[in-house]
């Protein structure tokens, strides 16, 4: 009688049962760490520091998933892809995660056997030019050559955005990253476009003077970028998407780094229910009840990652922008962590 009444609760939504443990998560758990797509060094993102730690907003995304996951956030090797090869390691099984400035789009998301999980950056395409050029618009650039890198939504944006405006430009295409901005600042292009996020890494790390460099005013696109993982294990899609919404999550409520272990204590079913004090959402995940707890301890609330590596505590200075809170305006919002 009891478990006929336990199923019905359960078909009613009232209780749920425990997650059981995915392929890849079973594989995580039997390598001891989580195998980590990232760029081959994008600053702010995906990039190698002067000790050889790897840092930046997708980097510490990936952190937050081993302390949630394996309860160590150094738990994590990292596979330089490039943009030609990001997808053909995720779809292989190289990689658990690719964590790499990728932008959801439906042809990814519904026709390469990924699953786009959370947007971590909202960015969108642009345009650099040198400021002795004096162009100050993207419609200055009628009949200009462009650099621009293969493989990337970044080709087709262009060629789209200057077909709908009745412009002709010539993209100068390159496989390789380091070729295009070569090419670039040789003077074989009048124009580098990428995201801007990007654009502003490259002005800031790439040239001896960054002043001598613009990005024009003009988004051409939307870039919703954020960590892909394959489609057919829903358990680990799971576990990826919410561990980002906890660190979102955590921003909002005021849980930090620095005092998580102190609001263990507090009275907000809310913080409770996030930091493990409460109700155990791990058990959801086939995580343990301080999966979310861990992961804001390893790398800190979603504005403590932003500032750090884009934000005002790093050399690129990015705004928040879109990216703040929806409560501040922006456009990031976690669903209720219940």
């Amino acid at each position: 009688m009891l478990k006929l009444a336990c199923l019905a609760l359960a078909a009613l939504g009232l209780i749920a049962p425990a997650a059981h443990a995915g392929k890849t998560l079973d594989a995580v758990r039997q390598q001891g760490r989580i195998t980590c797509g990232v760029s081959t060094g994008l600053p702010g993102f995906s990039a190698v520091d002067s000790k050889g730690n790897w840092i930046g907003l997708d980097t510490d995304i990936c952190k937050a998933l081993a302390a949630a996951v394996l309860g160590d956030a150094s738990k994590v090797k990292w596979t330089p892809l490039n943009a030609q090869q990001r997808f053909t390691a995720l779809q292989s099984g190289e990689v658990d995660v690719l964590s790499r400035n990728t932008t959801w789009t439906l042809t990814r998301d519904a026709s390469m056997g990924l699953h786009s999980t959370a947007i971590v950056y909202y960015d969108g395409q642009g345009f650099m030019v040198p400021k002795k050029s004096k162009i100050t618009s993207v419609k200055q650039l009628k009949g200009a050559e462009i650099c621009v890198q293969s493989g990337t939504t970044t080709e087709k944006n262009l060629t789209d955005y200057f077909r709908a405006q009745g412009l002709k430009a010539k993209p100068v295409v390159f496989e390789s990253y380091e070729a295009s901005l070569k090419a670039f600042f040789s003077g074989r292009c009048q124009a580098y476009t990428t995201d801007v996020s990007s654009l502003a890494a490259i002005r800031d790390k790439e040239v001896k003077n960054p002043e001598d460099y613009a990005i024009l005013p003009e988004l051409i696109s939307k870039e919703p970028l954020g960590p892909m993982v394959r489609r057919g294990d829903d358990e680990w899609f799971a576990i990826v998407k919410w561990v980002v919404y906890a660190l979102i999550e955590a921003e909002e409520l005021g849980i930090n780094q620095d005092n998580a272990e102190r609001l263990k204590a507090s009275p907000d079913p809310a913080v409770q229910r996030l930091l493990g004090s409460a109700d155990d959402t791990g058990r959801l995940l086939g995580l343990d009840k301080d999966w979310a707890y861990r992961a804001i301890r390893a790398v800190g609330n979603y504005g403590e990652v932003f500032d750090r590596n884009l934000g005002s505590n790093s050399s690129l200075k990015l705004p928040r922008g879109s990216n703040q809170l929806w409560t501040k305006g922006g456009l990031m919002y976690a669903p209720p962590l219940r």
